[in-house]
């Protein structure tokens, strides 16, 4: 698996799902799996910015997993976001299959961010959900990636500013280097 991490407006969708396509992977996302069960409890957190369940969370992560256990890679866009998800990830790998070869970390300064997520538009992207979400994961990110480290995933902080074809190619350099791709 390859994992991106980053906060909201970072480019984790547009990336995953260019390095899925241009792989033949498949990207996974926890934001849509979330949005796409149509659930108005989950659509009520998500409003407010706040984390949802990591139960909830596993399980469709863990769902999805299972029907792309057939696909060389997955890209996680997303996911994990709490050290919970983290430990289930690593810990339930004989259920699902897959190590995590690479967690990438889009670096993207704030100001840039918000830009992003202005033009994005989506219904949830308010400014006070941006800050939340800003908060959230400032405060959870370390755990996770110090929780990941420990357990010998391989973690690139990588500039996500520029072009989008500017941030895949430093992506791409990084798989080659790591021999992933």
């Amino acid at each position: 698996m390859i994992v991106f991490f980053g906060p909201a407006g970072a480019g984790k969708s547009v990336q995953g799902q260019m390095l899925a396509a241009r792989n033949g992977w498949r990207w996974l996302s926890a934001g849509q799996l979330l949005r796409d069960t149509r659930d108005p409890e989950l659509f009520a957190q998500m409003r407010t910015g706040g984390l949802v369940d990591p139960e909830k969370v596993n399980k469709l992560i863990g769902e999805a997993l299972g029907r792309a256990k057939d696909i060389d890679r997955v890209v996680l866009d997303g996911y994990p976001r709490q050290l919970a998800q983290a430990k289930w990830l690593i810990e339930h790998r004989p259920e699902h299959g897959r190590d995590v070869a690479l967690v990438i970390v889009l670096e993207v300064p704030r100001a840039e961010l918000l830009h992003r997520l202005k033009v994005r538009g989506r219904i949830d992207d308010t400014p006070e959900v941006i800050d939340e979400r800003l908060r959230i994961y400032r405060h959870e990110m370390y755990p996770v990636l110090d929780y990941l480290t420990e357990h010998g995933v391989n973690i690139a902080h990588l500039d996500g500013t520029g072009t989008v074809g500017q941030v895949h190619d430093r992506i791409m350099e990084e798989l080659q280097a790591c021999r992933i791709v």
